[in-house]
């Protein structure tokens, strides 16, 4: 008796299963066409991202080989494309080489080049923060006190790595000033700070000793 109703309970079940995906099929359908074409896109996508980095890491060595080589008629040219593609990889290296090499004059334009990879390129955390660091770095010495502290900001009031490089590049700032006060309390900061560069600490500490210890 209890295996008749077994086998009666199974054929009830089976027999659900097989009346849901009959009055459903239409939704399943779209269901799997949907999933398989998330899916595809996906890989299509990853594809496109593939061949797209490799195209600029093509255009970026070649065009580094044309300037090495004494071709300067495209080197600011692509490497202003390269920034503005915001790719995480290639386009920080752009503007580093073309800082480097000095291939541009424009403050401005470079200021504006800078703020294309820190607001609109998507980057890892602390790559970002090197970004603001250099740019801070680049400015230091034609900037006032306000515009230097605008760049740093996002830095020094973070946990980052690159917090005790910035507090140490406005303490040096400040101390070129003859500002040695302000200079003194931004070394100090830095000796508070859990993560912060051996080297940058044994700098601090030379400064606050020979140089600031009144």
């Amino acid at each position: 008796m209890d295996e008749e109703i077994s086998i009666i309970d199974s054929n009830t079940r089976n027999q659900k299963i097989k009346d849901f995906f009959i009055n459903n099929k239409k939704i399943l359908a779209t269901i799997t066409i949907l999933l398989i074409f998330t899916i595809l896109s996906f890989y299509i996508y990853q594809i496109y991202k593939d061949q797209h980095k490799e195209n600029i890491s093509k255009r970026y060595n070649s065009a580094i080989i044309d300037h090495k080589n004494g071709d300067d008629s495209k080197i600011i040219f692509e490497m202003r494309e390269i920034i503005e593609d915001k790719n995480s990889t290639y386009s920080p290296l752009a503007l580093y080489y073309l800082i480097d090499e000095n291939l541009i004059n424009d403050k401005d334009e470079i200021n504006y080049l800078f703020d294309v990879l820190i607001n609109k390129t998507s980057l890892d955390y602390e790559i970002k923060n090197l970004i603001i660091y250099k740019k801070a770095l680049f400015n230091a010495d034609t900037t006032n006190e306000n515009e230097l502290l605008n760049i740093l900001n996002p830095i020094i009031n973070s946990k980052s790595i690159w917090k005790s490089h910035g507090l140490y590049l406005l303490a040096e700032y400040f101390y070129s000033k003859n500002e040695k006060q302000k200079s003194k309390e931004f070394f100090n900061q830095i000796l508070n700070i859990k993560n912060a560069n051996t080297d940058i600490i044994k700098e601090t500490q030379k400064r606050l000793n020979r140089d600031l210890s009144e």
